[in-house]
């Protein structure tokens, strides 16, 4: 993808701050993770469409340092009461207080007094979240989905900018456990990450010592929380959906559900999710309209990790782009643009 101009797309001028939020942080994600520019664009997708992501492969391969790299991005404001950027490395012995926070009673006071836990951040970082119990798995339900935790009966919100970029390794690794449906639908997109090329690995190794060195470079600038949740309404407001992407989804949904290989297929609120992700996604190609590219580029990594597949089934990225062919056939003889 090429990076894109600011300014230059469409008609729509608010999305000038928009752009400018995307490149400061495609910047420095570029910067610390090298090799990793398709999953970099996912990740910025799935934050300014305000949804969360679960990145999947072997130890090593680049998902803490792109986690954390986000978290790095955002800066703390001077009024702003959540930290920037949490981690959480999930065991087996973990209980819902640690990450949701605990009660402490306060004997000059006689009072309790609530302690936030790590989720109380801007982007939380869940390391290895397929090696807890079902009982933390709840209380994270309860964060993705609803923005709030609950503890002794009383709720908690979190901030509105509120980001969870998960880890998992491959079920087959010891000591793992497959993540509950309910869990894996709060995640709007899954991403797994294929080793990188041959030269990129060479410019890691080449450049380990310079980007060791200085982390953080003046000429890559953070971005403020405040710009963020704008640019989500900047987003949402100023990018055009034409009707023929939603009918495109909706035949999409409903040819996933009649394929025989599919057992269980995606929901109805799986298309809703997928509406601003393709924003984000449209306007990461510098356009101010959503495009058949956007919809065969984000569609896998939405469904896949929705669907149930029968035995002997194959690749549900493969299933989706084999079924998404005639949706996008007849997309693409429809008019996509906004009207001037």
């Amino acid at each position: 993808m090429d990076d894109f101009a600011p300014g230059t797309a469409g008609h729509a001028p608010d999305l000038t701050l928009a752009r400018s939020v995307l490149e400061r942080l495609r910047q420095r994600l570029r910067f610390a993770v090298l090799g990793r520019d398709e999953v970099v664009d996912l990740v910025l997708a799935a934050l300014l469409a305000d949804g969360h992501v679960l990145l999947e492969d072997y130890p090593g391969s680049g998902k803490t340092t792109l986690a954390k790299a986000l978290g790095d991005a955002v800066e703390d404001g001077g009024g702003d009461t959540f930290p920037a950027f949490r981690r959480i490395q999930f065991t087996p012995d973990l209980l819902p207080s640690d990450i949701t926070g605990v009660s402490v009673f306060e004997p000059d006071s006689g009072r309790f007094h609530f302690r936030p836990g790590p989720l109380f951040a801007h982007v939380v970082l869940g390391d290895e979240i397929n090696r807890t119990s079902p009982k933390v798995q709840a209380a994270m339900l309860e964060a993705m989905a609803e923005k709030q935790v609950t503890v002794d009966n009383v709720t908690h919100p979190l901030d509105e900018f509120f980001f969870v970029i998960a880890t998992q390794n491959p079920r087959d690794v010891a000591g793992t456990y497959p993540l509950p449906v309910p869990q894996l639908d709060r995640f709007l997109l899954k991403i797994r990450m294929d080793y990188i090329d041959r030269d990129a690995e060479l410019a890691v190794l080449d450049t380990r010592v310079a980007r060791q060195s200085a982390p953080d470079p003046g000429s890559l600038p953070r971005v403020g929380r405040g710009e963020v949740v704008e640019a989500r309404r900047i987003v949402e407001q100023g990018v055009h959906v034409a009707p023929a992407v939603h009918t495109c989804l909706v035949d999409l949904a409903r040819a996933l559900r009649a394929h025989p290989q599919v057992v269980q297929g995606v929901s109805t609120r799986s298309l809703v999710l997928l509406v601003p992700a393709l924003k984000a996604a449209a306007l990461l190609r510098n356009r101010d309209y959503v495009s058949a590219e956007d919809i065969a580029w984000l569609s896998p990594h939405v469904f896949g990790h929705r669907m149930e597949l029968g035995p002997g089934a194959g690749s549900p990225a493969d299933i989706v782009r084999q079924v998404l062919k005639a949706p996008l056939e007849a997309l693409s003889r429809s008019t996509l643009r906004p009207e001037a």
